[in-house]
């Protein structure tokens, strides 16, 4: 599926901004799976220096420095995409979900890349209750894939979905009492979990599709940054993605920005300023495909 990408986020400030540097995640990643046809970033103002790089995950990421004074920031990204990621293996296929648990916590050759995503990070901590809520989805000798199904599921049909109801700084335990959130949360929760079993998973950002698919619901999470987790199944079977927003496996409704730990290393627009005072936000995001 080809989509055409469109993610504006708007600032205006209550005073002059006389200095700014701004940390994007905002160029979507190129994978097995996904072809990045073309990509662009605009700036208003125009930056006087701009740097793009890879991070520590292998993200695109690009610096912005503004030495002007300015009343607004906005930036645009404006993107094609091609995805179409493989199916998964065969759930009852996997291994168990122990076998991963004790291969990430060994390390070594074939963990080294997964170990860092099983430990706890500042908004995704290995969390107890979450944890015992994500365990009954893992007993004994079950395959692992089976059981990051059956948890995707479960966290769709036992959290509302509820804009405003949260905020950035919303901790896991919070969410699970609430039991309502959006996507980010929803992530937190199931990535808080499966790592307090001991499973590698990370922080997955990006969009989904705004429009469905011709008689399909729409999907929660449309028309703005969405979220969702990526899942280790061992060294044989590599990463899984799984949107609990929206109880999928994601195929060809996403388009990937990049992963870290949790929402801080990927976070689409974040920054420094000097000045500013009060402002207001605004975001809007179009992931429309070119042909269905």
């Amino acid at each position: 599926m080809r989509y055409r990408v469109v993610h504006r986020t708007a600032y205006a400030y209550g005073e002059a901004v006389d200095l700014a540097a701004h940390l994007l995640h905002l160029t979507p990643r190129p994978l097995p799976g996904q072809r990045v046809l073309a990509a662009t970033i605009r700036s208003e103002p125009a930056p006087a220096r701009t740097v793009t790089a890879e991070d520590h995950f292998g993200n695109v990421a690009t610096w912005l420095f503004h030495t002007e004074p300015h009343a607004e920031f906005v930036v645009t990204l404006e993107a094609e995409v091609e995805v179409a990621f493989p199916p998964p293996p065969e759930p009852g296929a996997t291994p168990p979900w122990e076998v991963v648990r004790d291969l990430a916590a060994s390390g070594g050759p074939r963990a080294w890349a997964a170990a860092e995503f099983a430990v706890s990070s500042p908004m995704a901590p290995r969390d107890g209750q979450a944890g015992r809520y994500v365990l009954e989805s893992f007993p004994p000798g079950r395959p692992i894939l089976e059981g990051l199904i059956e948890l995707t599921g479960r966290i769709k049909r036992d959290f509302a979905f509820r804009p405003g109801a949260t905020t950035l700084a919303t901790p896991i335990a919070q969410v699970m009492q609430s039991r309502a959130g959006v996507c980010q949360d929803f992530a937190h929760l199931m990535i808080g979990g499966l790592r307090a079993l001991g499973i590698p998973a990370r922080y997955v950002s990006g969009y989904i599709r705004t429009r469905p698919k011709p008689g399909a619901e729409r999907r929660r999470g449309a028309d703005q940054s969405h979220a969702w987790v990526g899942a280790w199944l061992g060294p044989d079977h590599g990463w899984v993605d799984l949107d609990p927003t929206n109880d999928l496996v994601v195929h060809d409704e996403h388009v990937v920005l990049g992963w870290g730990r949790d929402y801080a290393d990927v976070s689409p627009v974040r920054g420094i300023i000097l000045g500013g005072g009060r402002h207001s936000l605004s975001v809007s995001v179009d992931l429309d495909p070119l042909a269905e």
